[in-house]
């Protein structure tokens, strides 16, 4: 570990607690490319929109910038001793809401069940609780479909709400985000976290500004007492208002202006592995496609053109002409801080065109296909440009893409709503566990799980063993499982591995902190130098 940044190698790091008085009249100026979705904390498990809510809400239990979990707004947590299947926590006392309301236990099962609902996007971290009960003011009881031993680590994203002002305020539901819903929730808040969000205009600017009744002041450095947010999408205006010191603080130094920053006099360069995936994803269970030139039927449907476009992705030309270095590429849509990884499933195909040309021409395909790949903007390191180089690389195998490049607000509701057939994705996982990747992107898309599977797989032998996985406490038994689901998956190859992404922060010396492979920034962290 550095004295400024560290680089997590593994989910489980040791970590001190801090006790930093905080200062007054500060002000930390904060700017990324992307925008938060919505305020609604269950709304869209979504990264740029998780990290805004983090500094707002709190979970119960906390991943901190280093990966280690620690206590949030519960204070301890243990499996009951009277029932495997039941876990017990307990809740802290003296927590406030930042419009004065107590937080306890009711608020706590208010938060569980609303997250477990129909239109929440964490749902699946909860799949397997069948019962949230309150045994106290401040002690709660989550029971779960059988021993499920990695309960805790689902909960870190899972926001707790006021359950009075939530009733108040017509805000018990959660935002159908997906099919463009506007609610209380997705444009108002009252956290217990350390900072208020005092003003909001979307787009444009979000300021926030410190909880004077925080319960943690005194056990972290909180030394911002304001945090302006500006979303930049722009790349170089970006990078320039952080080289003049109009920002503090970028997530999301352009790949082709690291250097430019490292030089930069009074600045700091952070690079560190992240956890997070790029992909491709394929309609897989459609009859047939509705934006492709072929009638009757889905090509992406045989798996010798999937195949095919597998080996036409030229990932080490990713590498170094579009990222410019700043990847890994990658075999598998599994980082490798995530328990199941191994070197093996992560070893990615030979680019090979003319093995792809063979594998078109024997699935019936020679002559080529039209199709649209749609792809975000202003989510990931150089989308945009991942899908230009790729249309490339198609096309000589005969796949003629049509681009459609959009906003995330707009292009992650194509996934959710069953509207696209080819698309990009990122994917992390902030359980560092593979149950989190097989729950959203391999399960069958139900009521609980595959909310995230834009794909229309459905395999029935895989969804039992995806379930088994959150109850099974034999751990070289559990590991068997996720190692054959790993086999099942890559033989199914509905997903095409790009390469994992790499995080360059940019920040002034005037402000330390150290990298969060999550690109999950945790504000009352930071310390003033």
């Amino acid at each position: 570990m550095t004295l400024r940044f560290t680089a997590m190698a593994t989910a489980l790091l040791a970590t001190t607690a801090m006790t930093t008085a905080p200062l007054d009249a500060e002000t930390l100026r904060w700017a990324r490319a992307a925008e938060a979705l919505t305020q609604d904390p269950h709304a869209q498990n979504e990264g740029p929109t998780t990290t805004l809510n983090h500094q707002v809400y709190e979970p119960l239990i906390l991943r901190n910038m280093e990966g280690a979990m620690e206590a949030a707004l519960a204070t301890d947590w243990q499996p009951s001793g009277d029932d495997p299947n039941v876990w017990v926590f307990t809740l802290r006392e003296g927590v406030t809401f930042h419009e004065g309301q107590t937080f306890d236990s009711a608020d706590a099962v208010f938060s569980l069940n609303r997250a477990m609902s129909a239109n929440s996007n964490f749902r699946e971290l909860l799949s397997g609780v069948v019962d949230v009960r309150a045994t106290g003011p401040y002690t709660v009881e989550i029971e779960t479909d059988g021993p499920n031993p990695l309960l805790p680590n689902n909960l870190t994203n899972i926001f707790m709400m006021d359950e009075g002002w939530s009733t108040e305020n017509d805000a018990v539901e959660v935002q159908d985000y997906a099919g463009g819903e506007d609610t209380f929730s997705a444009r108002n808040s009252n956290g217990t976290g350390p900072y208020v969000m005092s003003s909001r205009q979307a787009d444009a600017q979000t300021v926030l500004t410190a909880f004077e009744d925080y319960w943690g002041i005194g056990e972290f450095p909180l030394a911002a007492s304001e945090i302006v947010f500006t979303p930049i999408q722009n790349p170089a205006t970006r990078v320039a208002a952080l080289l003049s010191g109009e920002v503090d603080f970028i997530q999301d130094v352009p790949v082709q202006d690291l250097e430019r920053v490292a030089r930069a006099d009074g600045l700091g360069l952070a690079t560190a592995p992240q956890n997070r995936v790029i992909f491709f994803g394929l309609n897989v269970g459609a009859d047939d496609l509705d934006r492709d030139s072929v009638d009757g039927a889905n090509p992406l449907a045989d798996r010798r053109v999937r195949a095919a476009m597998d080996i036409a992705i030229n990932r080490e030309a990713i590498q170094q002409v579009v990222m410019r270095g700043q990847s890994a590429p990658a075999g598998v849509i599994m980082p490798p801080p995530v328990h199941g990884w191994t070197e093996e499933l992560d070893a990615y195909p030979a680019y090979d065109v003319e093995a792809a040309r063979a594998l078109m021409e024997e699935a019936g395909y020679g002559d080529g296909f039209t199709i649209q790949l749609d792809c975000p903007n202003d989510r990931y390191v150089n989308d945009e440009a991942i899908c230009q180089a790729a249309v490339g690389m198609f096309a000589q195998i005969g796949v003629t893409v049509n681009l459609s490049a959009l906003p995330r607000a707009q292009h992650f509701p194509l996934i959710a709503n069953g509207e696209t057939d080819f698309y990009l994705l990122g994917w992390g996982v902030p359980t560092y566990d593979s149950e989190y990747i097989f729950n959203f992107l391999y399960h069958t898309r139900d009521e609980g799980r595959g909310s995230w599977n834009g794909t229309g797989f459905s395999n029935a032998v895989m969804d039992e063993m995806i379930v088994g996985l959150s109850s099974e406490v034999d751990l070289a038994e559990r590991d068997g499982m996720i190692a054959s689901l790993w086999q099942m998956a890559e033989e199914e190859l509905i997903y095409l591995p790009i390469h994992n992404q790499i995080l360059n922060w940019g920040i002034s010396d005037d402000w330390s902190t150290v990298v969060d492979a999550d690109d999950q920034v945790k504000f009352k962290y930071f310390t003033r130098n």
